[in-house]
């Protein structure tokens, strides 16, 4: 994986942007090289296992058709002499963004496409405002969205385009939007999805506009509850991340409880043009205007892969 990982062009894209973003240590975002892999040795593993894997923090759910008083003593003949691990486990580091702006570049001459991603830091599943800004990323996002209806369909600048806020249960997620588009088109591009942020923030929404993104989130809830596994590994998340068990029903309702105010409130309020972070991942001969015509200042990325040390 190591060996091959800068093949795609996709995959560098976001790998990189995460860098970007968490910082190219923090466990978001930090890539295995040849080194750190051989520095693992069983010791390691052992004490990894005897740190992580007890009893204290694990969750058992189990789903089916059986007896539960015959499940229960199954358990405890299997589980009961489980012993309490005496080694403390590691918090979670804080999360801060790394780089606030700035236009990042990663040359690939063979390409003849950009690869671009534009974002900053999101947030957590149980800010108040997730719903209203899962309805932000409706409108922005998808076939019916705004960005494939104008930088796509319209202006012609996109092979694909998307924008999504993406939100986890203890730690910041990323906004994120791009794509790809013609080496020559990458410019034009970055300032049309730009523009679209800008225009979401200052500008409310149509009534129409807020039914479509609505209803896109909400026909999809069906899918949550395709069968009883699925709704158990959501009861256990919720549990271990302390999140109300009606957690999806209370999203649901923020969903439809949102307005046009609500929309405009949140998208002005958690999108943040001054921290969008650019990665452009192209052909810089063939970017005409380069970026330097989006920021003077244009960071190169080294993506070279370390070789593994001898001996």
């Amino acid at each position: 994986a190591i060996t091959r990982r800068n093949e795609s062009p996709g995959s560098m894209t976001g790998r990189e942007f995460a860098k970007l973003i968490y910082g190219a240590t923090s466990p978001y975002a930090r890539t295995v090289e040849y080194a750190t892999l051989a520095n693992i040795n069983r010791a390691d593993l052992a004490r990894f296992y005897q740190q992580s894997f007890a009893p204290e923090k694990m969750i058992l759910g189990i789903v089916g058709d059986f007896d539960s008083q015959t499940m229960r003593r199954l358990i405890e003949a299997k589980f009961g002499d489980w012993q309490p691990s005496s080694q403390p486990q590691p918090g979670l580091p804080p999360v801060s963004q790394a780089n606030k702006g700035g236009v990042f570049f990663v040359n690939q001459p063979q390409l003849t496409q950009s690869n671009v991603q534009i974002g900053h830091l999101g947030g957590q599943l149980n800010n108040p405002d997730y719903p209203a800004l899962s309805v932000v990323n409706g409108v922005l996002n998808g076939f019916g969205g705004r960005l494939f209806n104008e930088v796509r369909s319209r202006q012609g600048l996109a092979y694909s385009v998307y924008a999504s806020w993406q939100a986890n249960f203890d730690y910041p997620g990323v906004f994120t939007a791009g794509g790809q588009t013609r080496s020559d088109a990458t410019v034009a591009f970055i300032k049309s999805i730009r523009a679209e942020i800008d225009k979401i923030r200052t500008t409310p929404i149509s009534a129409d506009e807020l039914q479509y993104a609505k209803d896109t989130v909400l026909n999809s809830f069906i899918f949550n509850f395709q069968d009883p596994a699925q709704t158990l590994v959501r009861l256990l998340r919720y549990e271990y991340f302390g999140y109300p068990q009606d957690f999806i029903f209370q999203y649901r309702k923020g969903l439809e409880n949102t307005t046009i105010a609500d929309v405009q409130r949140v998208a002005k309020t958690y999108l943040k043009p001054e921290n969008l972070v650019t990665l452009v991942v192209g052909n810089e001969k063939q970017i005409q205007p380069p970026l330097t015509s989006l920021d003077s200042t244009v960071t190169a990325i080294d993506i070279t892969i370390p070789a593994p040390t001898k001996g």
